[in-house]
């Protein structure tokens, strides 16, 4: 680096910007004293150079011509070693729990470099979205997975054709930002191995994908090739807290929300808040933003824990966010599709009224409590079960059903399998004596903690899966299903599985192969789900729309100790009846009559899986704890 020519260089924009004359570096500080950029090399990790930095107002900034293109560089902020917040790749171990020094490097130069060709996002209507929650190292890292890149974005390309042929169309990735998978303390009691932060919630660079994933050019491909697959990409980002971060040595007061002695307040239960709506702050968060979508295609995001847009910058709650505003009115996300977490760890709860607009969907937590409670037989769920069925006007009111993005299983809590089979979580794996991890669930084990060989049980528990999947894929709103949950993953009663890299949170592939009863149930409801379009409605069913029925037709018995319900879809010359039969004893139901001329077809029991599409007449006999769907017209298999 001895022939660089050295000038001050702009405040704007912040980062480390490419200018063709040049590279420009600006970061902002108001607490700085000192700001030294330093260079380093692949192969040598001590600063081969050191540049002190202008400062105009809060923002230091140089300019700087000749830079090799291999430079790395950090910078020196009052004896402490910083990232850029705007650096577009990091410099760090690409080997999974392999950590090789503390505070990580930039790349002056990322290879952003790729042909979309005629590459097009998808840009599917919110109200046809199927979504589906999955893992990036753990959707290929199990040996089953066969691909050649396991664990990356590369072997989840490969994998492109499953999810293609399972039937979503939109797959939301738990974060794939930049993060220190190393940075868990605690270790497996039994084995004694060392636990890792495995899920990747805390994100230590808003705009790098993490580098044991893969490469930005990698992450490109892999969109490209979704999108030629009619699938969208939704990134799960953390924009509420950061990890072990370099934030609060760049300006601890600016990034993050401070109580009156000058500490972290903690609003989200990881230990800090990101001050989400100072100005610095909503820049770095919308150029992020603008980013992922400009440069890397992507089609949504789904925001961590978003309740925190709501706090100002002494953490009271705002009913007109600026960071919102900002994301609301700007022209690069015009057409994302927007998910809030509406909710933060300090009892800020905001599903159905997160201040976002029309534009914003939200995780319907209630919608996942009502099922749950009603499919295992909980008295008095009736009423709410018909609402949230029904796409829950009662909560997305001026709004509409997909602004409801229902779920009964995500990554954090019981798998689907895992919540007809344990009453109880058992996390002792995790190393913090049982204590993490929700301990209110509305699971129910069927009559026999874990696993059993009881051929009763063991059928119930099936059946209840079954329920839960036509549920889910049969309710009015935008489902988002669990990776794995379609073949009947257990994470052995784990209910938080954030640190474990294995088998409890591994796609198994040979497993999947097995259970193609449960495989195929799945994929039938999701392509009758597409087939009937009675369920992607951009407004709310009224009376015109459905009718509510009990054993007897025209009378629905909402009472508290009701724990049936039947509803009849009627639309043109097109009827589908649907009941839900969750008591522990066998119901004849009397069928109301089906639009004239027509008969009714048996399409679905989740009794009798196996059984055929068939015309049935006035009455049906439902099984304890099932689910049936009848429409007037045969479905093609």
């Amino acid at each position: 680096m001895q022939d660089l020519i050295i000038n001050p260089g702009s405040p704007s924009p912040l980062g480390a910007n490419n200018q063709g004359d040049g590279v420009n570096f600006a970061l902002y500080s108001s607490s700085a004293a000192e700001v030294i950029l330093c260079f380093f090399s692949e192969k040598n990790l001590s600063p081969i150079k050191e540049i002190s930095l202008t400062k105009t107002e809060n923002v230091w900034h140089t300019h700087i011509k000749n830079l090799p293109q291999d430079a790395l560089y950090a910078y020196l902020i009052d004896s402490q070693w910083t990232i850029d917040p705007y650096a577009k790749e990091l410099h760090t171990s690409k080997i999974w729990g392999k950590k090789i020094y503390g505070t990580p490097l930039c790349k002056v130069f990322p290879d952003l470099s790729f042909d979309w060709g005629n590459n097009a996002a998808p840009q599917i209507p919110f109200q046809d979205l199927v979504i589906y929650e999955m893992h990036v190292r753990g959707f290929t890292q199990d040996k089953s997975s066969g691909v050649k890149n396991p664990g990356t974005f590369l072997g989840l390309l490969e994998k492109i054709p499953y999810l293609k042929q399972l039937g979503v169309n939109a797959i939301e990735l738990l974060p794939i930002f930049e993060f220190d998978e190393t940075a868990n303390v605690h270790k497996n009691p039994k084995t004694k191995k060392k636990l890792y932060n495995y899920w990747g919630y805390s994100t230590i660079n808003f705009f790098s994908p993490t580098a044991r994933y893969g490469t930005p050019r990698e992450f490109k491909m892999m969109v490209k090739a979704l999108h030629e697959a009619g699938i969208e990409v939704i990134l799960d980002v953390v924009y509420n807290h950061t990890g072990k971060s370099t934030l609060e040595y760049i300006d601890k007061a600016t990034y993050f929300i401070l109580n009156d002695k000058g500490d972290y307040a903690d609003y989200t239960g990881c230990g800090n808040t990101v001050n989400t709506n100072h100005p610095v702050v909503i820049d770095l968060i919308l150029s992020s933003l603008r980013y992922w979508v400009s440069e890397m295609h992507v089609d949504g995001f789904r925001f961590d824990l978003a309740s925190i847009f709501c706090r100002d910058q002494k953490g009271n709650v705002t009913s007109r966010p600026p960071i919102l505003e900002a994301i609301n009115n700007d022209s690069v996300l015009a057409k994302t599709k927007l998910i809030a977490e509406a909710w933060d760890c300090a009892g800020l709860y905001q599903v159905g009224s997160f201040p976002g607009g029309d534009r914003w969907a939200d995780w319907n937590g209630q919608y996942r409590d009502v099922v749950r409670r009603f499919i295992k037989g909980t008295d008095g769920q009736v009423s709410e079960f018909s609402m949230v069925m029904m796409g829950s006007q009662n909560l997305y009111y001026g709004k509409a059903p997909f602004n409801s993005i229902n779920f009964i299983t995500a990554h954090d809590g019981f798998t689907l399998r895992d919540l007809v089979t344990y009453n109880d979580k058992h996390n002792e794996d995790n190393g913090e004596d049982n204590r993490d991890g929700m301990n209110f669930n509305s699971t129910w084990n069927c009559g026999h903690e874990g696993p059993t060989e009881d051929p009763k049980i063991r059928e119930l528990r099936k059946r209840q899966i079954r329920n839960f999947v036509l549920t889910l894929l049969l309710s009015v709103g935008t489902p988002m299903v669990l990776m794995a949950d379609e073949y009947g993953h257990t994470s052995n009663g784990n209910n938080n599985p954030y640190c474990q890299d294995n088998q409890l949170n591994y796609f198994l592939w040979d497993l999947c192969e097995k259970d193609e009863i449960l495989h195929q149930f799945f994929q039938f409801v999701l392509s009758f789900r597409k087939t009937t379009k009675f369920f992607q409605r951009t407004n709310f069913l009224t009376d015109d729309d459905v009718t509510w029925h009990g054993i007897e037709p025209d009378k629905p018995d909402f009472s508290h100790s009701s724990r049936f319900i039947a509803y009849f879809f009627h639309r043109d010359n097109e009827g589908l009846y649907m009941a839900f039969n969750a008591c522990f004893k066998q119901l004849d139901v009397k069928l109301p009559p089906p639009p004239e001329g027509q008969r009714w077809k048996r399409i679905i029991d989740t009794a009798y899986p196996k059984e055929a599409q068939k015309e049935v007449k006035e009455n049906y006999s439902m099984a304890p704890y099932s689910a049936i769907v009848l429409w007037t017209k045969f479905f093609p298999v």
